[in-house]
């Protein structure tokens, strides 16, 4: 690998046809930035040091900066995938909280997402979550983003805008805490890509600086 890279990203999702598995395999696992490679996930599993998927890792530390404590908690995080909903699942344990994941063939998803102290949605499905998925005082953490296009009968001056996976006015007045679309989860994502860059740095120079005296 060419030693003048700290970091390589792949960026997922790919276009359609494209097996994304060979492509992350052939990451050198200590230049992985988005912590995705068989190794690092096997990592994060057991609990061992390593890159971490700047999404989840970036949620968790928007939840330490804002002292919300997840030990002994419920979490629910919605969405399955290798991107972000595992992964979040697997910190969200680390930290002691208990866990359940949804997914697309979950049944009575509403009930299910009440029960969480700490809601977080990666669903991939615009506007997808509202006032009845959420218990009163829950955290609400909103991974998705999407372009929504104007309505055309609103006439010329309307513009595109983007959402997240939560139907934010409906959940912010229920909700103890909850992010923002844009400007919530997606600048942590910017983030934590930067940190395991300058941790792949610090370890291949030999210097001693663990990942979490890194994060924000």
């Amino acid at each position: 690998a060419d030693p003048a890279v700290d970091g390589i990203l792949l960026q997922l999702p790919l276009p359609k046809g494209l097996d994304e598995r060979p492509l992350l395999a052939a990451i050198n696992p200590e230049k992985d930035a988005d912590g995705l490679h068989t190794l690092n996930l096997g990592r994060l599993l057991k609990g061992e040091p390593g890159p971490r998927s700047c999404t989840p890792a970036g949620v968790m530390a928007l939840l330490a900066a804002a002292g919300v404590e997840l030990s002994g908690k419920r979490a629910v995080v919605v969405g399955r995938s290798i991107l972000v909903g595992q992964p979040m699942a697997l910190m969200l344990q680390a930290a002691d909280a208990t866990v359940s994941v949804a997914h697309s063939r979950t049944a009575d998803l509403a009930q299910l997402t009440r029960q969480a102290d700490v809601l977080v949605v990666a669903a991939g499905r615009p506007r997808m979550v509202g006032a009845e998925h959420v218990k009163p005082g829950a955290v609400v953490v909103d991974v998705g983003i999407h372009r929504l296009e104007p309505d055309p009968a609103a006439g010329p001056e309307a513009k595109a805008r983007l959402c997240g996976d939560v139907r934010f006015e409906e959940v912010e007045p229920i909700a103890s805490a909850i992010t923002p679309v844009p400007g919530g989860v997606g600048p942590m994502t910017v983030t934590l890509l930067l940190v395991n860059t300058v941790a792949s740095w610090c370890q291949r120079s030999g210097l001693d600086q663990p990942l979490a005296d890194l994060l924000p």
